[in-house]
């Protein structure tokens, strides 16, 4: 019988890690590429507030992403708020996961100035070099380098700390 749980439980971890692998990489492609929006988008459509925080966040890109490209202003607006309102529960949820923290600096370096979301990008730069080091997923360490690398929000001196 532990034997039979411990598979199971190795079989949804497993699974929550490749979900989330390609998770990551649906961001990455839909924040570059509107094509690519709407499939990120029904990814993360299923994802309430009671999942991984991880999940949370990327839902509220998904939101905020898609909002960008909304008809009308109030749509936009809502549509953009929904989506931070996700990314800042999964960080109040638990403020020192990494992942909810890269997401949301992602969305704020990316928000136009006049919506005025952008109070933590110095507190989640400092978070995500001073956490680097210490990232067990080589998936998720991939993508936040490459991130900060073609990032403009961070110096070369910065990114020069950046190690793998």
């Amino acid at each position: 019988m532990k034997i039979l749980l411990t598979f199971a439980t190795f079989l949804i971890l497993s699974f929550q890690t490749l979900n989330l692998a390609s998770v990551r990489e649906s961001y990455k492609v839909a924040a570059q590429d509107k094509s690519q929006l709407d499939s990120f988008f029904n990814m993360m459509e299923p994802i309430t507030k009671s999942n991984d925080v991880a999940l949370v966040a990327y839902k509220g890109a998904a939101l905020a992403l898609r909002a960008k490209y909304a008809k009308t202003i109030k749509e936009k607006k809502d549509g953009f708020i929904s989506g931070v309102d996700y990314i800042e529960y999964a960080i109040e949820k638990e403020p020192n996961a990494i992942e909810p923290r890269f997401v949301r600096l992602g969305i704020q370096e990316n928000a136009p100035k006049i919506l005025k979301y952008r109070d933590n990008i110095e507190e989640d730069k400092a978070f995500l070099l001073k956490q680097f080091q210490h990232i067990s997923s080589k998936n998720l360490k991939t993508h936040i380098k490459d991130y900060i690398l073609q990032s403009k929000l961070f110096s070369d001196t910065e990114k020069a700390t950046i190690k793998e």
